[in-house]
């Protein structure tokens, strides 16, 4: 695991959703759902570990506004839905967490209608499938799997659209198009605002992501990839809760904070922030009192801004992990 092989995973990602765009203008993943369910399921689980089950937490919110009963459990807890015909199971194995997943399936087989998105279509997740959904993300050499978090996002969002929940933008082929080329733009841009970003944000407290409920997983994979890269001290919060719960470690630390704009509460998260002398980075908007602005084609779609934005988080990660790189045979010597 090296930043090098982290930036080699990012600069992909247009590729990849082309291809999965490309895949799935042609084919329906989700075609054998009407011979699978004979009616609506009464209740929707959706299973992962890490990355993945923030993916699932995202896309079971977005069910759940078309009223249909799904819920983003932890793969590791004892009890969830009770299985039967009504339950509708869908697990996203994604690179990690494969004990914990079996384990909770082996509720469910054979008494409950499992999906399971993996593009280990021999791994051990496979096995309970009754439908089989590939990820088409590609092999990732850096171990962060930040392409299978956002094909695996996209792929729910797409089941929930098959289910009944109207898409916010888009058909998901036009959607992942867009955010190919919103992706691309940053990458392309990325030695310009990157280095500008990390400085703004650097502090010994670590940096906290702030977004808004319905896209906490973006500040969730971002501060996943800071863990697993750089290691640094990173934190998700929820921008409205802010105010409520991370405002006082601003008081007591150098807080730093990447925002995921689009909340009603960004200007009041920003003036506590600026009160105590902390510091914010937006993106995807204009907000008064940042230190700096990352904006990309697309950003007012809540399709293509939901999956196109942890890339501002995992191109950070790999600044600071290149940086860590560096300085350790300066320190050896």
């Amino acid at each position: 695991m090296t930043a090098e092989l982290l930036t080699a995973d990012l600069a992909g990602k247009p590729d990849a959703l082309s291809a999965l765009a490309d895949r799935l203008a042609r084919h329906d993943p989700y075609r054998a759902l009407p011979a699978l369910l004979d009616d609506e399921p009464a209740g929707i689980l959706l299973l992962g570990v890490g990355a993945a089950r923030h993916a699932c937490a995202a896309a079971a919110a977005r069910m759940r506004l078309a009223g249909l009963g799904a819920v983003a459990e932890y793969a590791s807890a004892e009890r969830s839905l009770p299985p039967g015909p009504d339950t509708l199971v869908v697990a996203v194995a994604s690179g990690g967490g494969d004990r914990e997943l079996c384990t909770i399936l082996d509720t469910y087989v054979e008494r409950s209608a499992i999906i399971v998105l993996t593009d280990a279509a021999e791994g051990p997740v496979a096995r309970y499938a009754d439908i089989l959904v590939p990820l088409l993300a590609g092999g990732e050499r850096s171990g962060l799997a930040c392409r299978a978090f956002q094909h695996a996002l996209a792929l729910l969002l797409l089941l929930g659209y098959r289910l009944g929940a109207p898409p916010l933008g888009g058909d998901m082929a036009t959607t992942l198009r867009r955010c190919a080329n919103a992706t691309a733009g940053l990458l392309e841009q990325a030695r310009e605002w990157v280095p500008r970003a990390a400085e703004a944000l650097r502090s010994p407290a670590g940096l906290y992501l702030v977004a808004p409920a319905e896209r906490l997983c973006s500040a969730q994979q971002g501060a996943l990839a800071l863990r697993q890269g750089p290691v640094l001290v990173a934190h998700a919060a929820e921008s409205g809760e802010w105010s409520h719960t991370d405002r006082y470690l601003a008081a007591v630390s150098d807080y730093r904070a990447l925002l995921f704009a689009g909340s009603h509460y960004d200007d009041r998260t920003v003036d506590h922030l600026l009160g105590l002398r902390g510091k914010a980075v937006a993106v995807g908007a204009q907000v008064p009192g940042a230190a700096l602005e990352v904006r990309y084609p697309g950003e007012n779609d809540p399709d293509v801004g939901l999956l196109t934005e942890p890339v501002v988080a995992e191109l950070l990660a790999a600044h600071w992990w290149a940086e860590r790189e560096r300085a350790r045979p300066a320190a050896a010597g």
